[in-house]
């Protein structure tokens, strides 16, 4: 028999005000057991300091449309290392290197990530590498992966495919550039197309957008089809960077009161079709004796995965879908701010334009083997990642054990963000922030040592320690030779009316940082004719 609306109300309220009560009980049990908060008696480290926020949800809703941007502001009132109570979740943010590093290097207890809507719904319920749990089918898929595309020698054998893509993108702009009014490229989607093919190449054998590389009638057609894609990839991103009131407060995730797991499932079911739809067709081409990811982990059906459990289908979407949707947004969105930073700076393009013509020419077009000679290029990229990095905040991390971090004690199961973005604006660590200047990582420069492969914990635009981004090394790669290639084959021009200085230079957060207007300026050729002709 169904309940009364009354009924219902009552039932509701009686639940938040026991929930209220049993919280306020909890914290202040843990206030005792921290120490430091009052209880003068106890030799136990206290609980890092933080706001308090409101019943229930805790701190939840002064997180906002920006959270990097609010843990920022949190932070410059409870120092580097500062707790919120999200809900029932204790959580922990790091912003200076010196505290990021000391949890990151702790690995054996920051090693997994906590439950979240995301990986259950999106993700094949944490069937994918990402956000899998430490343990041997993790280790399994991240080793597959090394060896068959992300590792060093896979690169080096898979760069041909790269830079046959990127010279696809390239005649690709110059015939736009060429075309009735000289059309403005919309940088982001086009950088997404070319990402999405050379990495669906390298791992399946085959483009997503085949008609778009080739030029083939129906072109138009299949760009509104990238386009689609790209958002599809975008919406999956932004949703799994929500902070969802469900993974914070169990007793309201049936409600799903944002309404994020209806679009968590919604966007699921329509990358799951696709992927069902491109992996047959990606084994019905295949090659007899290929080597490639799937064809790999396809052959791995039905083993063991080391856990007790097999290889499945499932878990073979899980990765494929990780690897075209971090694989692709993160980079494009990068490059996309890169090309943004530098129509901004037109001195720094002329000087990095300078440096490729002296050290490539004007003949041909720059690859992946010219990137160690172009240290002004070098240094581009890395500013950018310090500026943009492709996650403001680190994917999440939760403690196994309780442990102490300086001399604060951290919880059991209290969830880790480490603020990248905040690093990078810090200018107790780099002067001048908000300037971009590629020469502070030139010799002599404060960043002139500074990597970005998780090393050096002032700029790690990919993470750090285990749980680094397991494509960091060809994030770099893809990076590095997209922007050469772009502005050494292009000069560029903005829709007439906008000035550089006018450009929005708005975020819209995720995983990845996108911007919230995207680029659109006017590929104009600059190399000779014979250096975009097709290889």
């Amino acid at each position: 028999m169904a309940m009364a609306p009354l009924d219902l109300f009552l039932l509701a309220s009686a639940t938040v005000f026991l929930f209220f009560y049993y919280c306020n009980m909890l914290s202040g049990r843990r206030a005792k057991r921290g120490g430091g908060e009052g209880d003068g008696g106890s030799s136990r480290p206290p609980l890092p300091p933080g706001p308090k926020g409101v019943p229930v949800l805790g701190s939840l809703l002064q997180l906002g449309a920006k959270p990097h941007e609010t843990l920022r502001a949190l932070s410059r009132t409870y120092g580097p290392l500062m707790r919120l109570r999200l809900g029932c979740v204790d959580v922990v943010v790091a912003s200076p290197p010196s505290v990021a590093a000391s949890f990151l290097k702790n690995d054996s207890n920051f090693g997994s990530r906590p439950p979240n809507s995301g990986a259950e719904h999106m993700a094949y319920n944490y069937h994918d590498l990402v956000f899998a749990p430490s343990g041997p089918r993790w280790r399994l898929l991240r080793k597959l992966s090394a060896v068959h595309l992300l590792g060093p020698k896979a690169l080096d054998e898979l760069r041909w495919v790269r830079e046959e893509e990127l010279g696809v993108l390239v005649r690709m702009l110059r015939a736009r550039a060429e075309g009735a009014g000289g059309g403005a490229a919309n940088v982001g989607k086009e950088m997404h197309v070319c990402s999405t093919n050379a990495l669906a190449r390298a791992m399946m054998g085959r483009r997503v957008f085949e008609k778009v590389a080739a030029g083939e009638e129906g072109e138009e057609e299949e760009m509104r089809k990238a386009e689609e894609f790209k958002e599809m990839v975008v919406e999956v991103m932004t949703l799994a960077g929500v902070f969802n009131i469900g993974d914070f407060v169990p007793w309201l995730k049936w409600f799903d009161v944002q309404g994020v797991v209806r679009k968590m499932k919604r966007v699921h079911r329509r990358y799951d079709v696709f992927l069902d739809k491109f992996l047959e067709e990606c084994r019905t081409s295949a090659k007899p004796g290929a080597v490639d990811l799937l064809s790999v982990l396809s052959g791995q059906k039905g083993k063991s995965d080391g856990s007790g459990g097999h290889i499945t289908d499932t878990a073979i979407k899980a990765l494929v879908l990780n690897l075209l949707t971090a694989g692709t947004d993160t980079s494009s969105s990068t490059i996309e701010w890169a090309l943004t930073e530098l129509i901004r700076h037109p001195d720094i393009l002329e000087k990095a334009q300078q440096e490729m013509d002296s050290v490539v020419g004007r003949e041909r077009l720059v690859t992946e083997s010219d990137i160690p000679k172009l240290p002004y290029l070098q240094a581009i990229v890395k500013e950018n990642f310090r500026m943009h990095p492709a996650t403001p905040l680190s994917l999440p991390r939760m403690s196994m054990e309780e442990c102490d971090i300086g001399e604060y004690r951290i919880p059991k199961n209290a969830t880790l963000f480490v603020n990248i973005w905040a690093m990078g604006r810090d200018p107790t660590i780099w002067p001048d922030p908000m300037e971009f200047r590629p020469s502070r990582f030139l010799p002599g420069g404060q960043g002139e040592h500074v990597e970005v492969r998780g090393t050096h914990f002032e700029l790690m635009p990919f993470g750090a320690g285990r749980r680094i981004c397991a494509g960091t090394s060809m994030g770099i790669r893809v990076v590095h030779s997209t922007v050469a290639t772009l502005i050494h084959a292009f000069d560029w021009k903005l829709p007439e009316g906008q000035s550089a200085d006018g450009i929005d230079m708005g975020e819209a957060f995720g995983i990845s940082l996108q911007k919230a207007i995207p680029l659109m300026a006017h590929p104009i050729p600059r190399l000779a004719l014979k250096a975009y002709a097709r290889v």
